[in-house]
Parts: C-alpha cells; sequence; structure tokens
C-alpha cells in the first residue's frame, strides 16, 4: 500500500492529475498508520504484523 501510494502519488505530480496526487497521499498516509500499528504489536485485521 506504501509502494502504491509513492507510485501515484510520483504519477500525480509528474502528469499534473490533481486525484492521482490525493489517491497517492491518502493510501501513503493509510499504509504508515498500518505499519506503525502493526510494528508496535497492535493486531490489525486480525494479524500480529502488517507487511
Amino acid at each position: 500500500m506504501i509502494i502504491l501510494g509513492i507510485i501515484l502519488l510520483v504519477i500525480g505530480l509528474v502528469t499534473g492529475i490533481g486525484i492521482l496526487w490525493t489517491i497517492g497521499v491518502v493510501l501513503l498516509v493509510i499504509g504508515c498508520v498500518l505499519w506503525l500499528l502493526g510494528a508496535v504489536g497492535h493486531a490489525v485485521g486480525g494479524r500480529r504484523h502488517y507487511w
């Protein structure tokens, strides 16, 4: 999710398409939050870690 967010963010910045940039930022933030929750030991979606 983090990698997809970065890819969409870059594509949105290069092409000037605002919706891709927005979706990229949202995916990046959600991916980082899930990664941090998994890293501190909280179960995310029934899993102990989030890859």
